[in-house]
């Protein structure tokens, strides 16, 4: 899809984003944008940590983003991009306040300096930023039955995903978002994870949470009798988590492998098939 053709929102998603960028793309087309409004704005929340030099800063950022989701739902959204777009999402789609504030919420503990307690703590972060990312998204598509569970489930599976596939450049960044728990039980020490030098204790806990992942992935997919086919795009990431999910349990859980940073030639043709079949 040459770059004249999509927006300002599309663009950022299928730079930054391009797993996502691809679901987008199963999404009806009147329901695109609003898809791709949404994701740039949880692009623009997520990278919070990486662009600040203290949490201070990281608040201040988050404290903008804040009253910006207020003044979109007072029809005054500020001249920006990303908020135009997704302002427009919100009236046409009728999207609910609620989660764009449980979403920034959630993304505080990324300026928090030290790990989830435990894995309880982390499927709760993972619900509140990939869940009710998706909780929005599905909303935007026209809503599903079931949606809150169906979107915590999904959610939980992806964002866990992408946790494991990050943790070497979170490990560089000195970012630990494996729970301390699991940490203290496998006598991990996060100098180890900052030297990049773990040893066979990190791929014991990688493959707990990667269980983790799978049993959200198994819960969302019991619920799919209660999907339209017009609501698939929101939870097609599922599709790419598992595979992911995959490579990793054949590699041992080693998330140091650098061959798991490979792009996958079959990704969009594993989303045509599965569209084409209705699930996800």
């Amino acid at each position: 899809m040459p770059e004249a053709a999509l927006s300002y929102c599309a663009l950022e998603v299928r730079r930054n984003d391009p797993e996502r960028f691809l679901t987008c793309l199963f999404a009806p087309a009147d329901r695109r944008e609003a898809l791709f409004a949404l994701y740039a704005f949880n692009q623009e929340v997520a990278k919070t940590r990486a662009i600040v030099s203290e949490p201070l800063l990281g608040e201040i950022r988050l404290t903008w983003w804040r009253e910006t989701i207020a003044e979109i739902y007072e029809s005054t959204p500020r001249q920006h991009a990303v908020v135009q777009a997704l302002a427009e999402a919100v009236r046409a789609h009728d999207l609910p306040r609620a989660p764009f504030e449980q979403l920034i919420e959630a993304r505080g503990q990324d300026l928090l300096p030290e790990p989830p307690a435990d894995l309880p703590a982390l499927l709760d972060y993972a619900a509140g930023t990939a869940g009710t990312l998706t909780e929005l998204c599905l909303a935007a598509l026209g809503g599903v039955d079931r949606q809150h569970d169906l979107a915590r489930f999904a959610g939980i599976a992806v964002a866990l995903t992408g946790l494991l596939r990050a943790l070497p450049f979170h490990a560089r960044e000195h970012w630990v978002t494996l729970p301390s728990s699991l940490l203290d039980e496998q006598g991990v020490g996060l100098r180890e994870l900052y030297d990049l030098k773990p040893g066979a204790g990190l791929n014991r806990i990688v493959e707990t949470v990667a269980d983790s992942a799978r049993a959200h992935l198994a819960e969302a997919r019991a619920l799919r009798r209660h999907v339209p086919k017009r609501a698939l795009a929101a939870l097609l990431p599922l599709t790419l988590a598992e595979g992911h999910l995959n490579r990793l349990a054949k590699n041992g859980h080693d998330v140091f492998d650098t061959s798991l940073g490979e792009k996958s030639p079959l990704a969009a043709w594993r989303l045509s098939w599965m569209a084409l079949r209705g699930r996800f």
